[in-house]
């Protein structure tokens, strides 16, 4: 092989290096029990814990709209990085010391192999089929981040943004309104503070009144949870479904259809008219099967929102800092 040729073929391995895919057998040979280690560290978890399944999503979810699925919103507060933990989005992240354990199981048994970032990918896959929901081929391959990005926070959807804003943040990171309405379908398990929900119930409009598409009797049951008085209860915890809050199905649908969507991010999916996503949600309220797999396939989108791959980011022995 002449010179030149040599200098092309390490110049197309770097290409390919960078521009690696996910794949689901990336972890075949260098972690061949990946899926069985991070199982049995969910499944003790979720012993004591019925919404851990909710709480790990929610991380992957918060993870990948800032700069991508990269674990950036596991690392801490350190010199030169400022946690994305500290935003007002993230502050009631929960289920890290689940993801700490994985992390630890994984090193005993493959160390320095598996990202933090895919971590998070599997285990909410795993746990979401423990809570009744669907299976998907989870892609695998992603590397960690180096960095975190505090400001970038503000492209996670909030719970009391409209749906015109919603429908850009997701835009932003190449999903459409199918892929919001399904990944919204995720609150089919899970509680919000009722600080993120309190102004639908008394003050919504800012004339002290509650948000009109709220059901007159979930109201009701909404307030005794959630007193009118700011800073009162505002740690108290609603189920965001109130039919089967701990099992994952498609009722989160059906409560759209009876006004029983507790975040104004949620009601407005079927609540806004002439809306897109009105037809989406009747589709799945009728069709749970079409609601499981077309979750799986916009999981699979998700997590390929710009990924680190090949030879960028690096793989954290620890989840919350850097190498």
């Amino acid at each position: 092989m002449s010179r030149f040729s040599i200098v092309f073929f390490i110049i197309g391995m770097m290409f390919r290096a960078c521009t690696a895919q996910l794949t689901p057998t990336f972890y075949a040979t260098s972690c061949p029990n990946l899926s069985s280690i991070v199982s049995d560290v969910v499944q003790q978890a979720r012993r004591s814990d019925a919404r851990i399944g909710a709480k790990i999503i929610r991380v992957h979810f918060h993870d990948c709209f800032v700069d991508g699925c990269d674990g950036s919103v596991l690392l801490e507060n350190a010199d030169g990085i400022e946690s994305e933990g500290d935003a007002l989005p993230n502050r009631s992240l929960d289920g890290f010391p689940v993801i700490d354990e994985i992390k630890t199981a994984l090193e005993n048994a493959c160390p320095g192999v598996v990202s933090c970032a895919d971590i998070l990918a599997i285990a909410s896959q795993i746990l979401v089929s423990l809570d009744g929901g669907p299976t998907w081929e989870v892609q695998l391959g992603r590397r960690d981040s180096r960095t975190a990005n505090l400001a970038g926070t503000s492209a996670i959807p909030l719970a009391n943004d409209g749906l015109d804003l919603i429908q850009q943040k997701f835009t932003d990171q190449g999903l459409d309104s199918i892929d919001l309405v399904v990944l919204s379908g995720a609150h089919t398990f899970g509680q919000a503070q009722c600080v993120t929900f309190r102004d639908r119930l008394y003050n919504f409009d800012g004339n002290g009144n509650p948000d009109p598409t709220i059901d007159a009797a979930y109201l009701q049951t909404l307030r005794q949870n959630c007193p009118q008085d700011s800073g009162d209860g505002d740690s108290n915890r609603s189920d965001l479904d109130p039919t089967t809050p701990n099992e994952f199905d498609s009722n989160y649908y059906t409560n759209l259809q009876n006004s029983r969507g507790l975040l104004q991010s949620d009601q407005e999916l079927f609540s806004s008219t002439g809306a897109d996503t009105v037809a989406i949600v009747n589709r799945f309220a009728g069709s749970q099967t079409q609601f499981f797999d077309a979750f799986g396939d916009s999981m699979i989108k998700m997590g390929n929102i710009r990924p680190l791959t090949g030879t960028n980011g690096e793989i954290r022995t620890n989840c919350r800092r850097i190498n």
